[in-house]
């Protein structure tokens, strides 16, 4: 028989296509790109070190060969793929059909060097017909894609390597510049700038309530005595003040009122009404940008986030390959839309034609598809409620439901706009009125952009007026003046940019998350709720490329390098002769277009003695102006000045935020280097200081050099008061309270208030106060209290609720505001949820709803050789609760340990059909009760009550089948360190010390694909579990759990063989 090896990128996708190829066929994984330009100095092969341009990884004189180097976490790897290669007859590159897929495919033929046929194959989707199918019909790999890779990649190296150290030495150091990064920064510049300038215009009118045989209807003035109302669009951003030229009325708030009154009650003529058809056709399938942007606006998820569920879907098999820029459809995902949609909502709802898209963009393939659901027959998403996890469910609902409405019938209605006039205080007045009717709402019963639910959406779609006819009348019933406002230009959200980019033709789809990523990394931007907000650094760089690179973060020109990059996937522009026009310039010929030569390296050359780094970091700020301050970002942040007074900008303060009277505040408080006096101990000057994360004091550290010690100040001090003796008292901080149980106890001040410490454990403290009076009797008191959640000592409840059978819920007080807690699992208590009128029943339907276990919690603490389950790690205080619970005088039970989901599961059995569609939606499918109410016949109270219910079934089950068991309500021991329950050979375990790595690595071969890839990573090439994660398809909680399990493993295997 013989042996084919499939090579694919991700572990995920291996495992799925191995289900199709059956025997003969050894998938493997090469896990992201094997090889790349080097990543830091310590990369570069020893001989090439001394090179001019081994620093950019690309050998400029030598027609930008380009140095490739196995990454360290990927050379075990790789050797593992060699030794299968080499015992291989046959190897398929099956990576992804993009320039990236195409590239990785080639990186492998060059470095594998196979001495057997390599073919490669390309599919998009990972189905059994895909897969069979693909592989019947290989092809060579494509160098024209390899090579436009090749090229993007070598741009940026050299833009993001020549021109980051420009704001290095004239910014700030660690910034970096990117090709496609910087011009998406310069766009949230530009927009922050626009609502800097903004001056907001207010204007009044009218809202009245018309009433016309019974029914009431909205209309609004538009005009009186002939003259029309000015609105928004009348007004001029800069001065808030109406247009030169504009032909419109400002009404007054007074003269508002007046005609409110004369109006109110009269009679209204109508003297127009036009009614008009109007048709809908539904939005073609998603691409990977439109995606991006409707699982921003629909799911709340980011471009990252989105971007991550799709490619475990498309590894899954649920869905087509998820990076493309082609709407188009295949004839038989044609047919399963048109099936699907008959199926559903009836053959009226079909398009009388298959609809066909156009491409979206110049370079899309007609060969790819848009992102629909994989196979010749699409599942719907209630059949995959249970099989997929939240994100990915949510995401392929969004895909099947847009795709399937792709195929459906135009929505159509009638659009009414109408006139009509009355009288005011002797003046003529005209009001407007317009309804929307959807006499059949096609696609729209299935897909609504921008809503998550269809049906409410349709109802937030029309708008009904009476029959209304030239000559009828109304009268006005009501009359409230009311008063708006011109809105500056909103801040640009990730859907928002990701629409711009592709707008602009800047960047391609699939980088598009990525970028947003970076400029949040490298601290350009903040999300603050959904806006990206632009940081001060961001304004510096940008007006630095602007002013002296201008070339560099230019729309345009950004946009025809993504189209020469085109040119060259498409065979018709050339690596070489590109990248020398790009980087050493034309030299003395002109460009064809007549536009000024251009090249990188001689314009850095030229610019940077040019350069101003003052007057680069000095931020132009339209409301500071005329003032004297000037604003600058410095090596250690933003500041203002004026004269000698300067003031570091606090972290929070937006810049559409910082006004004249704000920047006044912060330059009246104390500021700069207060010297407080000598400390008598070591002779060191003591000084008090402002930054920008709130006032401080230093030991040392006078004219620029750095202080031996720092320390906050409480908030019941302020710098105008501080004393030298009270200085002191704050750099005595931490404090050493004294030994207790083997280990030193500290007082300590924290970023989140005073606490105390004691080796891994930490006891909040409840004032600033005891940091420096709290004795170490008190302090061995404190950790003896139960800690719940966060460190430290838990704060007397607000409330207690009584659970039957399971532990109390406490409302306590959060920095975030009242959470509910049962020791376990927390939840915040949301807008509109009152703390002092809470119930018991709300109490506990919350904690059923929203209850979440704090992010790593989960196993932290557990000791080696613990005899209890997973489940019942949980320490259980055997004391009283609270002061509230001891006045009723009986001793709280054991708390019993949250059983997982995985636990009660199969369990389901005991509930009816509604409960367990109803558990099953909320625990796996990750919906609301109040989404899912609707959906069973039930209120929303009702389900909830329903899903409390069903989780008391579940949880009396599993514990009547001995799941948890005893151990759930156990004490936990009293001494800390000790294991009384323990075998001892699991003690002994516990005690041996950790087997090296290089006794570990022949073991390896017990480990799946995916957990030596992972363990290889962190081991040997020093990644964090973070960063590699993404690289297997995995959520980063995920991957930690697979990298302890693979340790175990390795650690099992060694000792078997009597290694210690």
């Amino acid at each position: 028989m013989s042996n084919t090896l499939v090579i694919v990128e991700s572990p995920a996708k291996a495992k799925t296509i191995a289900k199709y190829l059956g025997k003969g066929y050894a998938v493997e994984s090469s896990i992201g790109h094997i090889r790349d330009l080097p990543r830091s100095a310590a990369d570069i092969p020893e001989k090439y070190k001394k090179e001019s341009w081994a620093r950019l990884g690309l050998n400029v004189e030598d027609d930008f060969r380009p140095l490739y180097v196995v990454s360290p976490e990927k050379r075990t790897h790789v050797a593992h793929l060699r030794r299968l290669a080499a015992q291989a007859d046959e190897i398929i590159l099956a990576t992804d059909d993009d320039r990236e897929g195409e590239s990785i495919a080639w990186h492998l033929f060059e470095e594998l060097k196979p001495k057997v046929p390599v073919r490669r194959m390309v599919f998009h989707e990972i189905t059994k017909e895909a897969i069979q199918k693909a592989i019947q019909q290989p092809r060579e790999i494509d160098t024209n894609l390899v090579e436009a890779q090749e090229t993007r990649r070598a741009l940026d190296r050299l833009y993001g390597y020549e021109v980051s150290p420009v704001l290095w030495k004239k910014v700030a150091p660690k910034l970096s510049a990117g090709r496609v990064q910087s011009v998406a920064t310069r766009m949230l510049v530009e927009r922050e700038r626009e609502r800097m300038l903004f001056v907001s215009g207010t204007w009044w009118d009218l809202l009245v309530t018309a009433e016309k045989g019974g029914q009431t209807f909205p209309a609004r003035l538009v005009e009186v005595a002939g003259e029309r109302l000015a609105v928004g669009k009348d007004f001029d951003p800069a001065t808030g003040a109406l247009k030169k030229g504009a032909d419109a009325r400002l009404l007054s708030e007074a003269e508002a009122q007046a005609l409110a009154a004369a109006l109110r009650g009269t009679a209204l003529t109508v003297v127009s009404a036009e009614e008009k058809p109007f048709t809908q056709r539904p939005p073609a399938p998603f691409i990977t940008s439109t995606l991006q942007q409707e699982g921003g606006r629909k799911l709340g998820m980011s471009a990252t986030r989105t971007m991550r569920a799709a490619q475990r879907l498309y590894e899954g098999g649920y869905i087509t390959y998820m990076r493309t820029d082609s709407t188009n459809l295949s004839s038989e995902a044609v047919g399963a839309a048109r099936k699907q949609a008959a199926q559903m909502y009836g053959a009226d709802y079909v398009s009388p034609q298959p609809r066909v898209y156009a491409k979206k963009s110049k370079n899309a393939q007609e060969a790819h598809e848009a992102i629909r659901p994989a196979g010749s027959s699409f599942r719907t998403p209630e059949q995959l409620r249970g099989e997929l996890g939240s994100d990915e469910w949510r995401l392929y609902d969004l895909v099947w439901k847009r795709t399937v409405a792709s195929q459906m019938a135009d929505a159509r209605g009638l659009s009414l706009r109408v006139r009509l006039r009355g009288e005011a205080g002797g003046q003529s007045v005209l009001l407007a009125a317009s309804g929307r009717t959807i006499s059949f709402p096609g696609f729209l019963r299935a897909y609504v952009e921008g809503h998550d639910d269809p049906a409410a959406a349709l109802g937030d779609r029309e708008t009904h007026l009476p029959p209304l006819g030239e000559g009828d009348r109304a009268q006005a019933q009501d009359v409230q003046p009311e008063q708006h406002q011109t809105q500056p230009p909103a801040r640009f959200t990730e859907a928002s940019l990701v629409q711009a980019l592709e707008a602009a033709g800047i960047g391609r789809p699939s980088t598009y998350a990525s970028i947003i990523g970076t400029i949040q990394d490298r601290g350009y931007a903040q999300k603050r709720g959904s806006a990206l907000i632009p940081s001060w650094t961001a304004f510096a760089t940008s007006a630095l490329l602007e002013h002296h690179f201008g070339q560099l973060v230019d729309y345009d020109f950004t946009a025809r390098m993504e189209e020469d990059l085109d040119e060259i996937a498409g065979g018709r522009e050339h690596r070489i002769p590109y990248l020398q026009r790009f980087y050493l310039g034309q030299g003395r010929q002109e460009a064809a277009d007549g536009a000024p030569a251009f090249g990188l390296r001689p314009l850095i050359e030229t610019k940077m003695g040019e350069i101003d780094a003052r007057g680069i970091a000095t931020i132009d700020v339209p409301r500071l102006r005329g003032s004297g301050i000037e604003l600058r970002v410095g090596r250690y942040g933003p500041y203002m000045q004026r004269g000698e007074a300067k003031a570091n900008l606090p972290e929070d303060l937006i810049p559409d935020e910082l006004t004249l009277k704000k920047a006044e505040e912060l330059l009246a408080q104390p500021s700069g280097d207060n010297e407080l006096g000598t400390d008598p101990e070591t002779g060191q000057l003591v000084f008090a200081r402002a930054g920008r994360y709130g006032p401080y004091v230093t030991l040392g550290g006078e004219e620029g050099g750095k202080p031996l010690k720092t320390a906050s100040l409480f908030p019941s001090d302020s710098l105008g008061s501080m004393t030298l003796e009270r200085a002191l008292e704050l750099l005595s901080l931490p404090r050493l309270v004294g030994i207790s149980e083997g280990q030193e106890v500290w007082a300590m001040n924290g970023r989140y208030g005073p606490y105390l410490k004691r080796g891994g454990d930490s006891r909040s403290l409840t004032s600033h106060d005891q940091l420096f009076d709290v004795t170490l009797a008190q302090a061995e008191e404190i950790f003896k209290q139960p800690k719940y959640g966060g460190r430290g000592q838990a704060a007397a409840p607000l409330a207690v609720f009584q659970n039957e059978g399971q532990p109390d819920i406490l409302l306590k007080k959060g920095r975030f505001g009242p959470y509910l807690t049962d020791g376990t699992r927390n939840a915040t208590l949301r807008q509109g949820e009152s703390a002092e009128t809470l119930s018991a029943e709300q109490a506990l339907a919350i904690m059923e709803e929203r209850g979440k276990e704090p992010k790593g919690k989960a196993g932290k603490g557990k000791k080696a050789g613990s005899a209890a389950p997973k489940a019942n790690t949980k320490k259980v205080s055997t004391k009283k609760a609270s002061t509230n619970r001891a006045k009723t005088g009986k001793a709280q039970a054991p708390a019993k340990a949250a059983l997982a989901w995985a636990d009660l599961k199969p369990h389901l059995s005991v509930l009816d059909d509604t409960e367990r569609r109803l558990v099953t939606a909320t625990r796996e499918g990750g919906r609301k009760v109040e989404d899912m109410a609707p959906e069973l016949g039930l209120d929303v109270k009702q389900a909830k009550g329903m899903n409390l219910q069903a989780s008391r079934k579940l949880n009396q089950a599993a514990r009547a089948a001995g799941v948890g068991g005893e151990a759930a309500a156990r004490p936990a021991p009293a001494s800390r360190g000790s294991s009384s329950g323990a075998k001892k050979s699991a003690q002994s375990a516990a005690k041996a010390p950790p087997i090296t790595w290089e006794r570990l690595r022949p073991y390896l071969s017990v480990l799946s694909p995916e957990e030596r890839a992972l363990v290889t990573a962190t081991r040997e090439g020093g990644r964090k579990v973070e960063d590699v994660a993404p690289e297997l398809g995995l959520d980063v909680k995920q991957a930690k759990g697979m990298n302890l399990q693979a340790s175990r493993k390795l650690n099992q295997a060694a000792r078997a063989d009597g290694i210690v």
